[in-house]
């Protein structure tokens, strides 16, 4: 139990600093970590990021971080998409859910390290506002992507939203962070609905896990608005990087480890 309350706080670090990445972590670290099946750490992972998502975004909405709009029709198209998502993942086997998984990671890592030319866009003009007719169809567009990944993969999709947020729709970092978390929490809810019924949770492990991670949320999220953007940035992808070696790893060499 010390090796999940552990796990549980760095996922709750991860959200509060960067408004994503706790996914990352989640299954692998119910899989591996906390002996949970795949089945069962997909929908463990769902409930302990949106809470911990939920936590983290409120010293965010306080200072203004969250754009609101962006973020209805990022979730609101996210939800929808995140049953289809579940529909695939329940008629693929495990082991290729996970190597798809890291082969998602490295590409969105590799996407956070590419150099950015400028921030802005049609959904961040200088004075704050979006260019809407522009706008809306690609963050629609971004977000049923996004739920498809939710209900495939079991997770908020943050580490896939920020890379959108800031280089798609041109969002400052800042900005990303906190309304990447409000789209991990509507997309969590979305894909736990889309998972309900599959497989038994265990309450003691999520119910440790989920209060490690809303305490290391909590404090991280106060540190994260001290620290320079891109440095947080650097410092996303090489968790991605990382985490996704170590799951195609395993994927390939213990895949016993899956069914628990």
């Amino acid at each position: 139990m010390v090796t999940v309350v552990g796990l549980g706080a760095l996922i709750g670090v991860l959200l509060g600093l960067l408004g994503g990445g706790g996914s990352i972590l989640a299954v692998p670290a119910l899989v591996y970590g906390a002996g949970l099946p795949l089945a069962s750490a997909v929908s463990a992972s769902l409930v302990v990021v949106g809470i911990s998502s939920a936590t983290a975004v409120l010293p965010r909405i306080r200072d203004g971080q969250v754009r609101w709009r962006i973020a209805g029709i990022f979730g609101g198209s996210g939800a929808a998409a995140a049953f289809a998502g579940a529909a695939m993942g329940k008629a693929l086997p495990d082991q290729v859910v996970l190597i798809g998984f890291a082969v998602l990671m490295v590409v969105a890592g590799w996407r956070m390290l590419a150099e950015q030319t400028a921030v802005g866009g049609t959904c961040a003009l200088p004075g704050g506002g979006a260019d809407w007719r522009s706008c809306l169809p690609k963050a629609a567009l971004a977000g049923a992507a996004v739920g498809v990944l939710t209900g495939l993969f079991g997770v908020g999709g943050g580490f896939v939203v920020i890379p959108v947020l800031v280089l798609w729709l041109g969002l400052p970092m800042t900005a990303a962070v906190g309304t990447s978390l409000l789209i991990v929490v509507v997309n969590s809810v979305a894909g736990f609905a889309a998972h309900a019924g599959q497989a038994a949770l265990d309450f003691a492990i999520v119910g440790s896990f989920t209060a490690a991670a809303v305490a290391g949320s909590l404090a991280a999220a106060r540190l994260g608005r001290r620290l320079d953007p891109g440095r947080l940035r650097r410092w996303f992808a090489s968790l991605v990087f990382a985490v996704a070696a170590f799951v195609a790893v395993q994927a390939l060499l213990n895949p016993a480890a899956l069914s628990g």
